[in-house]
């Protein structure tokens, strides 16, 4: 069983209990009070999304200030919208749309770029790559 799973299964788990403890604790109004409490967590993560999305909406498709430190920063597990939050750009889609694995690309300036390889939105693998030393010396 994947984390993706595990953790889906463990939120609703838990939002179901938190709805029974509450009835268990103080009847209807407490229903209504955990009802409320997980309606304002869906809120904060809703409008978290969208500052993202926002931010990410004012620069290039694709473009990151560096590729190698988003190389440095990423690690397995990482969801797409943790990703654009890091670089702040949607990434360009390298995969054919609405397959799996999907695949997003992060480029730089220098001509390096990152390689993202996302399975049911979160990072399965990635790779960096950068060009040639001498290409680097040669541009002008």
């Amino acid at each position: 069983m994947s984390y993706f799973k595990v953790q889906t299964i463990a939120v609703r788990v838990g939002a179901v209990a938190l709805v029974v403890m509450g009835y268990h604790w103080y009847g209807w109004p407490g229903v209504a009070g955990a009802v409320g409490a997980l309606v304002m967590w869906m809120l904060l993560h809703f409008t978290r999304m969208l500052q993202i999305l926002r931010r990410a909406s004012s620069r290039p498709k694709g473009h990151v200030d560096s590729s190698v430190m988003l190389n440095a920063r990423l690690h397995p597990g990482v969801s797409l919208m943790q990703v654009i939050a890091l670089t702040r750009s949607l990434g360009e889609l390298r995969s054919v749309e609405g397959e799996q694995p999907e695949v997003f690309r992060w480029a730089d300036t220098g001509q390096s770029f990152v390689e993202c390889e996302f399975s049911n939105g979160k990072l399965a693998a990635w790779r960096l790559d950068r060009p040639p030393e001498a290409a680097l010396d040669a541009a002008p």
